[in-house]
């Protein structure tokens, strides 16, 4: 791969951008060997959400999105490797192990300084100059736009939570990134919803929900992670190569895009104040 051929942006012209940073499933050619197994490298994705939020691209909406595996550099992570969640368990820039604690590479091989310090140049700058660009960019055209971070997760991870997660998790960082307006909203289509939710609980935003929030400036930002069991069937037992991940259904996953395209709609329809002669929605 070179240049940025691994970043994927559909230009909207809508308030919103819609960003998928942790879909990717690309491992270099170089750094493959160096994993333990190729499943278990891909294993912790948010798979197929490329697919539950196709009908964003329909709504006009800036959709980004990297083809890499957050295994060999999660974008989502602070740069220079400061926790987001200090104390709790979590995964780093360039994760030493799964979400479970299993060890990602072979003994000997994981990243050095120096290649962390490659990688977060090659793969993690790329994506954040398009994201800051693209938040520019619509800026230029709306009072207020809205950053929308998806994400999902398995739905039981005893060594990063407690139980059974609820299925729409809100980040906010507690309140601080998005007008609480817009949250209200979103949270009232979660509670209308079959699924349950929860405001800032395990998953409060990570570093794209935190790093560009500005509501005073106009740009709102919102991160929802959700329970995979809410569009995939999940195994009872442990994951393993020959159940993970299950296919993606458009039938099962109808529910829960259901509640998506009105929280997309909200982030659309978010009350603006516009400026003289603006007619845009």
């Amino acid at each position: 791969m070179t240049g940025t051929d691994f970043i994927t942006v559909r230009p909207g012209n809508s308030r919103l951008i819609l960003s998928l940073p942790h879909t990717g499933t690309d491992i270099p050619d170089d750094l493959a060997p160096r994993f333990v197994s190729r499943w278990q490298t891909l294993a912790d994705a948010d798979w197929w959400l490329e697919k539950l939020y196709d009908f964003a691209e329909d709504r006009d909406v800036t959709i980004i999105r990297t083809t890499m595996s957050r295994s060999v550099i999660d974008v989502n992570r602070v740069p220079s490797g400061v926790s987001l969640y200090p104390g709790m368990a979590t995964t780093s820039l360039c994760p030493l192990t799964d979400f479970d604690g299993a060890p990602l590479y072979n003994e000997g091989q994981e990243p050095d300084d120096a290649e962390i310090a490659r990688r977060r140049v090659r793969y993690f700058e790329p994506y954040h100059a398009i994201l800051a660009r693209e938040i520019a960019r619509l800026r230029d055209s709306h009072d207020q736009i809205v950053l929308f971070d998806a994400h999902s997760i398995r739905s039981r991870i005893p060594r990063l939570f407690d139980g059974l997660l609820p299925v729409c998790n809100i980040g906010t960082n507690g309140g601080v990134t998005a007008s609480p307006a817009l949250v209200a909203e979103i949270v009232a289509l979660c509670a209308a919803s079959p699924f349950d939710h929860i405001v800032n609980g395990r998953f409060k935003g990570g570093y794209i929900t935190r790093h560009y929030a500005a509501p005073e400036a106009g740009v709102h930002t919102v991160q929802l992670e959700l329970a995979c069991r809410a569009y995939i069937d999940e195994p009872e037992d442990a994951i393993t190569e020959s159940n993970w991940p299950p296919p993606y259904s458009s039938d099962r996953a109808r529910t829960i895009r259901d509640l998506l395209i009105p929280i997309i709609g909200a982030c659309l329809d978010f009350p603006i104040v516009r400026r003289p002669g603006d007619t845009s929605c």
